[in-house]
């Protein structure tokens, strides 16, 4: 009867890896937020938060393993978009990185950011700081 447990929590285990990540914890000592975004095919993406003089330096990040493809990037502030852009990989990792520095509103801000490559793969971050 061990078999559906392991079902179980396979299933978990999927629909969790599944769920665009979303980051609210400190790393590294400082106050940078940083999260492990989701890609719906094989790249990586993880996005970086944290104060900059009254602003939010945020830096996101999709590793895609192959150079010369232009992705549609978006980033938002707390449901808003603040900044659509592209950009394309580049060797020698086949990633590219957009840094930008975003207005910090009162309380807490949650960014998103989203990215979309020619073939439809989409990349999501997120992280609340």
């Amino acid at each position: 009867m061990q078999t559906p447990r392991l079902l179980t929590i396979g299933l978990v285990a999927s629909a969790a890896a599944m769920a665009p990540a979303t980051a609210v914890a400190k790393h590294g000592g400082g106050d940078d937020v940083r999260a492990n975004g989701t890609c719906s095919k094989g790249s990586t993406a993880k996005l970086k938060v944290g104060p900059d003089d009254n602003r939010l330096e945020t830096e996101f990040e999709v590793d895609q393993n192959r150079n010369g493809v232009r992705w549609k990037v978006v980033l938002r502030r707390n449901g808003r978009v603040v900044v659509s852009t592209t950009r394309t990989t580049r060797a020698p990792s086949g990633s590219f990185e957009l840094r930008r520095l975003l207005s910090d509103g009162a309380g807490k801000d949650r960014i998103t950011a989203t990215a979309t490559s020619p073939s439809g793969e989409t990349c999501t971050a997120r992280a609340t700081v």
